[in-house]
């Protein structure tokens, strides 16, 4: 009998698509290793999105096709993850202690973005990732209600602030250092430069994933993003109803001519069930954030259910995700997590971290 060839085992795991990449997983590059001794075969995979509760599904997937390769007496498939640092826009700096920046966006109010935000977020940190939470929005800050944090952030050095831990969860925000009765009647300049500094001067701690959660609209805080934050891609949020479109199409088309990538589309709120006898209703219409994707040639990343217990959990400062981590709810916002990471992991990295600075002495 003729020894398993390398090339077999490689034309075995062609067969596996990987759901979130949308590809074979060795056309995303994510087979490290085949090692063929004999009959025993070892694969080493290693995915660029925080994967945890999928990892176990795609080994099983992976060692059933290579176990079925005739001569194969002994499959073993390892399946890891690695989340790398990607590419910005030209000419501006990265941010110390983060692999990379996702923005939240919706262009108008009202559609769930901030409760997204955090959900996301939570769940990016479920999958196994280091997250980290800024709270963009200077003049309705909501994340330190939703994240049940309401302490003052400490500064070990009178100059920079240590972000708030919550739910696992590095966050910030200037609902943390202002009065949550205080209105903030800051003018444009005002609001952009205390963005930078709460973005620049808190210690983040080897974050994988910095999420944005953006105030909405396409003004002033969206523009500075765009021209002086790092930002590694954007994700839009709407409802189906006409008019949430309309607004968030503006949004993906400035991230667009600003030439930061946009991941995809989240539809909120697209059926609401009913609590009581279980009907299920498009209250906001049927079918548009797919519909949006699909004619501005971005991924739909998952819509997401109007539900009396997002409201209630995310309110009362225990989001669904840590509040219910096996709820349907929460495995949504888990497959959308990953799905996100998984369209930047298909995205150019950013090497400059490994790149050896040179210094000119005079000896």
């Amino acid at each position: 009998m003729a020894d398993v060839s390398q090339q077999q085992v490689e034309t075995a795991l062609k067969e596996v698509i990987d759901p979130y990449l949308e590809q074979d997983i060795v056309a995303a590059k994510a087979v490290k290793k085949i090692t063929v001794d004999g009959g025993k075969v070892t694969v080493d995979v290693v995915l660029g999105y925080p994967a945890k509760g999928y990892v176990a599904t795609l080994a099983a997937k992976l060692k059933e096709k290579v176990s079925a390769i005739a001569g194969v007496k002994d499959a073993t498939v390892n399946v890891s993850f690695s989340i790398a640092a990607h590419g910005v826009q030209k000419g501006v700096k990265p941010i110390e202690g983060v692999k990379n920046i996702i923005a939240i966006a919706s262009g108008k109010g009202g559609v769930g973005k901030s409760t997204v935000a955090v959900n996301l977020a939570l769940a990016l940190s479920a999958e196994g990732a280091t997250v980290g939470i800024l709270d963009a929005d200077i003049y309705g800050p909501s994340q330190p209600t939703m994240l049940g944090a309401k302490m003052k952030p400490e500064s070990k050095d009178g100059k920079t602030l240590e972000p708030i831990m919550s739910y696992h969860l590095q966050s910030m925000s200037i609902g943390y250092l202002v009065d949550e009765e205080t209105p903030m009647i800051w003018r444009g300049p005002m609001v952009t430069q205390a963005l930078e500094q709460l973005l620049r001067d808190t210690n983040w701690k080897d974050i994988d994933y910095l999420i944005v959660d953006l105030p909405p609209g396409t003004g002033d805080v969206q523009l500075t993003l765009a021209q002086k934050v790092p930002v590694s891609g954007a994700v839009i949020v709407t409802t189906p109803q006409d008019i949430a479109l309309l607004d968030a199409r503006k949004g993906l088309k400035m991230f667009e001519k600003v030439d930061i990538p946009v991941l995809g589309v989240i539809e909120n709120m697209s059926t609401h069930i009913c609590s009581k006898c279980g009907h299920e209703e498009h209250i906001f219409g049927t079918g548009g954030g797919a519909r949006m994707a699909e004619q501005n040639d971005v991924d739909y990343l998952g819509s997401l259910p109007l539900d009396i217990r997002i409201r209630v959990e995310t309110d009362s400062g225990k989001p669904t995700v840590v509040a219910d981590p096996e709820c349907r709810i929460s495995q949504i916002y888990r497959d959308i997590a990953r799905r996100v990471a998984a369209k930047l992991s298909l995205r150019k990295k950013d090497f400059s971290a490994k790149f050896p600075n040179i210094v000119i002495q005079n000896t």
